[in-house]
């Protein structure tokens, strides 16, 4: 028996998702002039309240539902009856009933996604727990998307105290760290632990820092890892960077820049800018110690590379209707490492790491870098003077 509401619940979550629609519609369009304007929504609660009474009454946690769709149904009976009366008390019974209703309606959607948000964090926990998730990988992933969506929607502090007991967070990192484990569902882990981060950065943030999250997934080594990492970055800011040079886990995001995939190439540039940003003296030096400056003008160099401020000129001549941004943006994805040593310079300049006096002397240590890394006094000169003046015109 114990097992029965479990059984039950693609029945109940059938049922809860008609409920929460009909407790939506009721919620958009109030009127206590109009027995109409509500009657579809209201008649579909009261069906279903009746549909779904023996559903409800097997699991303890619809306890609450179950009394609002009681009330629901008192509520409704109140408000029909006033609709056949045309006095001022008549007239005020009705608005206070409808108020009354639009907040019913509200708790009643309330309680629905409460029920919803258990039932599917059990169901993951329960996917991640298993030994051998490779049978029931597309499963498994699809509850990692559901879990994702639902943290991005925002903040939510009765999910979050799910989450919390359910400690979900140690068995996505569980998985993360598992070697064993398909690439699709470390990355679709990774995802959900980056948009816990971003549900509640103060609450989440400790387990990440502590923990093997970073390791993870610069070992794993995609394209999609390191664009969690670049979000982490983005979202936790120094104290991350601060564990990521403390760890020695810069050496391995400057050597991706010298990996064949380009779209590889790419992301780790951009986890180059996002430490750039946000890291502080030590990691900066860590950096340029890889002979980071080195290989971006290596880069800058390249087919995918170039002066920005000329490319824009040309493209100027070709296309002169698109103006600033966009012309430049469209720039960028077809030659993402155009100005690159300059757009890392002025993310050192206006970030949130440095000190001033720390700004101009790694501007400094970046030019000499560039004359050294230079095979032509005109290359040299190209770069000096967009790191000098930035990279955009």
């Amino acid at each position: 028996m114990e097992d029965q509401p479990r059984q039950d619940s693609p029945r109940v979550l059938k049922v809860l998702e008609a409920l929460k629609q009909a407790s939506q519609e009721l919620q958009n369009h109030p009127s206590p002039d109009s027995a109409e304007s509500n009657s579809s929504a209201i008649n579909a609660l009261l069906e279903l309240e009746t549909e779904s009474d023996s559903l409800l009454s097997r699991d303890p946690h619809l306890s609450t539902l179950s009394q609002h769709l009681a009330t629901l149904k008192t509520l409704v009976a109140s408000l029909r009856k006033s609709n056949t009366h045309h006095s001022i008390m008549s007239f005020l019974t009705r608005r206070a009933s409808t108020q009354s209703l639009s907040r019913l309606a509200g708790s009643i959607e309330s309680e629905i996604q409460a029920w919803i948000d258990r039932e599917s964090l059990e169901s993951l926990t329960r996917a991640l727990k298993q030994k051998d998730p490779v049978d029931n990988e597309d499963e498994l992933i699809k509850l990692l998307t559901q879990f994702e969506d639902r943290v991005s929607q925002g903040f939510n502090r009765e999910l979050q105290d799910l989450v919390l007991k359910s400690k979900v967070l140690n068995l996505l990192e569980s998985v993360l760290c598992d070697s064993n484990s398909s690439k699709r569902v470390r990355e679709h882990c990774a995802f959900a632990i980056a948009a816990l981060i971003k549900f509640n950065k103060d609450v989440f943030v400790g387990q990440v820092l502590m923990g093997a999250t970073i390791k993870a997934l610069l070992t794993m080594a995609s394209t999609n890892s390191i664009k969690v990492l670049c979000t982490l970055v983005r979202t936790i800011k120094s104290p991350l960077v601060d564990e990521i040079e403390f760890n020695g886990q810069i050496p391995k995001i400057i050597g991706l820049l010298n990996w064949d995939d380009i779209e590889m190439r790419v992301m780790a540039f951009v986890c180059v800018l996002e430490i750039g940003y946000f890291g502080r003296k030590e990691a900066i030096d860590a950096m340029l110690e890889e002979g980071l400056i080195e290989k971006l003008v290596e880069l800058q160099r390249s087919e995918l590379g170039g002066d920005l401020m000329e490319l824009e000129m040309y493209d100027e001549e070709g296309e002169g209707e698109n103006k600033g941004g966009c012309r430049e943006k469209r720039l960028l994805e077809r030659r993402p490492f155009s100005s690159c040593v300059a757009r890392f310079a002025v993310q050192l300049e206006v970030g949130e790491g440095l000190r001033q006096r720390e700004r101009r002397a790694f501007k400094q240590q970046i030019l000499v870098r560039v004359r050294e890394a230079s095979i032509s006094d005109a290359e040299a000169a190209t770069i000096i003077a967009e790191v000098l003046w930035g990279s955009s015109p």
